[in-house]
């Protein structure tokens, strides 16, 4: 009887620690939902600063969020549909209405079908994603992803605010063309690298501390105008390396040249 009892126990104690595993990413994803409701929050009350950094926790509270569930072996189908609907929120529906009240809203009914189909693309794109996340390499996204697009969009109000300063004719184009740009990449075929593919060990584990460290204090230094460089590169990775690789294969097509045949002189 008393080894039942100690075995029951264990048993109990071992469920209750997986429950407590699955719970922590799913803590992770409702600090990323949190974060996505204050910055609409914020957006209505025009502090769009603190909106765009609310976008930026979510961001960190969505890697944590990934990062947790895959040390942890916690991932569940249901995580990953409350994380996506989280990331609707915050990258999608905080994200869109960030632009659409920052510069968009002059341009009347045309910028609220702009802002719609930013965060319809980003609802196209994830839904992809949850479709095909079985039969993905890892190494390579199909698209812009959703958080990455919100991190173009915060990033760049956070620039303007400190540096740029655009005025009301020019923001209003600018922020048109980017979210155009933004919502065409989510959508496309394009692949961006996920970076999970890094090695840390060996030889590469100095190199990638290195730049790190130099990344880091560039971001430390000037953080205002780093974040947008930054997202702003990424979003572009992608577009660069299909032009490349399709430039690299026209180039590297062997053009068939037909050897010259040497006449034979007839002798006389």
């Amino acid at each position: 009887m008393k080894t039942g009892g100690f075995r029951n126990s264990f048993g109990k104690d071992s469920k209750r620690r997986k429950a407590a595993m699955h719970l922590i990413p799913n803590l992770f994803t409702t600090g990323n939902l949190l974060c996505g409701v204050y910055a609409i929050l914020a957006v209505f009350n025009a502090d769009y600063l603190a909106a765009a950094i609310a976008i930026f926790i979510a961001m960190v509270f969505d890697v944590l969020d990934g990062k947790s569930a895959r040390l942890t072996n916690s991932t569940s189908h249901f995580g990953l549909e409350y994380d996506s609907l989280s990331d609707v929120v915050s990258f999608g529906v905080a994200s869109g209405l960030l632009m659409y009240s920052w510069a968009l809203s002059g341009l009347g009914t045309f910028g609220v079908a702009v802002m719609f189909a930013y965060v319809a693309m980003g609802a196209v794109r994830l839904a992809r994603f949850n479709s095909t996340v079985a039969l993905s390499d890892g190494k390579y996204f199909t698209g812009l992803a959703i958080p990455a697009a919100a991190g173009v969009v915060a990033s760049m109000v956070v620039f303007d605010h400190y540096v740029l300063h655009m005025g009301a004719e020019t923001k209003p184009l600018v922020v048109l063309l980017i979210t155009l740009a933004l919502s065409f990449l989510m959508v496309s075929t394009i692949k961006y690298r996920s970076f999970k593919d890094l090695k840390f060990k060996g030889p590469q584990q100095v190199t990638y501390l290195v730049w790190g460290i130099l990344g880091l204090m560039l971001v430390a230094a000037w953080p205002q105008g780093m974040l947008f460089v930054i997202f702003a590169g990424y979003a572009l990775l992608g577009p660069m390396e299909r032009v490349f690789w399709l430039v690299a294969r026209a180039m590297g097509k062997k053009v068939v040249v037909k050897p010259e045949v040497p006449s034979i002189e007839s002798k006389p």
